[in-house]
């Protein structure tokens, strides 16, 4: 009769184990929400693939394509008309530049060393490599002294294919 009555019973629900699920699932979700894209998502640029391991760090960012410049989301000048003008430094970059660099200066009220300023160039990989040497030179001639290029990051898989088509 005792056995009847046991089984009667209903299991007890281990909480533990669904517990310990949940911590893991939280903890995983925390290491993994740090991994913010810093570039914006840009629909007319197509960036040049590599198997660079680096990961983008905040910026700011300059977007060259076939038609227009722009510097942190402001258009600042025509691909055409920079190709025309002569000289190595395209001015209207320049001086977007250091207006950005005011803007930063002015929140962190701090006097950033040039060698710390950072800038990354997202260029179209159809871009003549005379138009990213301009852009180049105007973030040095506005005290950047570090200029990164984006580029679409291809896992290991894609690396080898990459490096047998070589």
């Amino acid at each position: 009769m005792e056995k009847r009555l046991n089984k009667a019973k209903s299991p007890g629900l281990n909480l533990i184990s669904l517990m310990d699920i949940f911590t893991i699932l939280v903890f995983f979700l925390l290491v993994n929400s740090s991994d913010v894209e810093v570039l914006p998502n840009a629909k007319d640029i197509q960036l040049p693939e590599s198997v660079a391991e680096a990961k983008a760090r905040e910026s700011v960012v300059i977007m060259v394509n076939a038609d227009y410049i722009l510097v942190q989301g402001r258009r600042v000048a025509d691909t055409a008309d920079v190709m025309a003008q002569p000289g190595v430094v395209i001015p209207e970059v320049e001086n977007e530049l250091r207006r950005q660099t005011e803007k930063l200066l002015v929140k962190d009220d701090e006097s950033a060393e040039i060698e710390s300023r950072e800038v990354t160039i997202m260029g179209d990989k159809g871009l003549p490599y005379q138009l990213l040497k301009r852009v180049m030179a105007s973030c040095t001639a506005a005290d950047y002294g570090r200029v990164s290029l984006a580029i679409v990051q291809k896992g290991p898989a894609d690396a080898a294919t990459l490096g047998a088509a070589q």
